[in-house]
């Protein structure tokens, strides 16, 4: 899967979650498998309950922490494929 700046990322509909603590418990209803992120994991998956697209994502990763821009870019694809790949995200 091949993801442009302008690509829309939103929650899954069969996906419920809840915050703990600066980390973040996701449960696909599908599935009934429980996923845990990380903080910065967490709080990319607060920046996408609405749909995003992946250049805003980004510029807000950039403005909140110190990261160059492509690696945070790399970091933020790979998570984004991962939860896809989950079935806890849609692409558009």
């Amino acid at each position: 899967m091949k993801l442009s700046p302008n690509t829309t990322i939103e929650v899954a509909k069969d996906v419920v979650s809840c915050d703990l603590v600066d980390e973040a418990a996701i449960l696909n209803l599908k599935t009934g498998i429980y996923y845990g992120l990380d903080p910065i994991g967490a709080r990319i998956w607060n920046l996408i309950q609405k749909p995003r697209q992946l250049n805003e994502i980004l510029e807000t990763l950039l403005n909140e922490y110190e990261v160059e821009k492509n690696r945070c870019q790399e970091d933020l694809i790979e998570l984004l494929e991962q939860l896809a790949e989950k079935e806890l995200v849609t692409i558009k």
